[in-house]
């Protein structure tokens, strides 16, 4: 039976190469996109290179009933739910102090980079769990280490941002109570950093590619029941053991 995979903010970047190596591994995709248009110009894209088994679902994690409609959609088409790569996110724009940068803008990062995490992962567990493989990977970032954060031989160091990086913190948590919480059952999580990749996310300034980052995020979409759960992987800073320090 083909595999069923939903990705989050998949209409670009690392989100949209993710779908395509999904789909080279034979799996169906649900490719999720908060703006329709845009979502129908990566669907015209993914059928042009020769897949089809491919659908646009339009999704907005911020809204519960975008989140709603889009679990409604994909119910009427399949009962189960093998991967759910929850990839959409934001930065908030730089700078970010601690001091001076408005509570609002980390309302709205945290609307999508944790809040929004959350609304899809517990709407969507239903067909998860149905799953004889079911997989749900968080794309999350090294900057959201503590660890590295406060590391001053960190490359990164002086590259602070109070909004994203505490967003990306708080998903790792989230991650490993829902780890825990999903111990007994066949479900993995893993939270994945794709790496420093040069997309519009950061102005291009990123210095890996898209075809690298989407590989570090489907491999824990791959991984056997046997397979890690509960884990931070940042195989930029990382590339032997893998593991990320919290």
């Amino acid at each position: 039976m083909m595999k069923k995979a939903l990705i989050t903010g998949a209409n670009k970047s690392i989100g949209l190469e993710t779908a395509r190596q999904l789909l080279q591994k034979g799996y169906y995709v649900y490719l999720g996109s908060r703006n329709q248009v845009k979502g129908l110009e990566a669907i015209k894209k993914l059928k042009s290179e020769g897949f089809s088994q491919v659908e646009m679902i339009q999704i907005d994690v911020s809204n519960d009933e975008s989140v709603q409609a889009a679990r409604t959609a994909i119910g009427k088409s399949t009962e189960v739910l093998d991967v759910l790569i929850n990839n959409a996110g934001i930065s908030g724009g730089m700078p970010q102090t601690a001091l001076d940068t408005n509570v609002e803008v980390f309302k709205n990062v945290y609307e999508i980079n944790v809040y929004g995490i959350v609304r899809v992962t517990q709407t969507f567990i239903d067909l998860l769990k149905k799953s004889s493989t079911p997989r749900i990977v968080n794309v999350s970032s090294s900057q959201g280490s503590l660890t590295l954060a406060n590391d001053q031989s960190n490359k990164y160091y002086h590259f602070k941002g109070a909004v994203y990086q505490s967003s990306k913190a708080a998903l790792n948590m989230y991650s490993i109570v829902l780890a825990y919480e999903l111990r007994n059952t066949l479900v993995k999580v893993n939270m994945v950093d794709p790496g420093f990749t040069k997309t519009d996310f950061n102005n291009h300034r990123g210095t890996g590619t898209v075809e690298e980052a989407a590989k570090r995020v489907t491999k824990y979409a791959f991984i056997d029941n046997n397979g890690p759960t509960g884990k931070f992987f940042s195989e930029e800073f990382y590339p032997e053991q893998g593991e990320c320090p919290w």
